[in-house]
């Protein structure tokens, strides 16, 4: 790879791409790449992350769209749930015929 190729690539949006695999209920997050484009995350992400047909589904996204909280705001962030345990169900009997609870 050349200098140049090597420049054009580094300029390409950061990606990171999360995989469902195939007993897996959720995406998970598995890594990043570079890519020109949206079309071509997906592909290189395909040949990178199921290489083993381990996947099902991929979402790719620009790590520049993701808005995330700070390991530093973990306490003032998430404190004020502590107060509102009516959103915890540790309270409820969940019948044992109710899956992934």
């Amino acid at each position: 790879m050349t200098t140049e190729q090597h420049t054009i690539r580094s300029e390409w949006p950061l990606y990171e791409v999360f995989v469902r695999g195939k007993r897996g209920l959720n995406h998970v997050h598995v890594g990043s790449l570079h890519a020109a484009d949206d079309e071509m995350a997906l592909r290189h992400a395909r040949d990178l992350y199921t290489r083993r047909n381990e996947g099902v589904s991929i979402w790719v996204t620009r790590s520049d769209a993701i808005a995330a909280t700070s390991p530093t705001e973990k306490d003032s962030f998430f404190a004020p749930n502590a107060d509102k345990v009516y959103r915890h169900p540790t309270f409820y009997d969940i019948p044992e015929h109710v899956p992934h609870m």
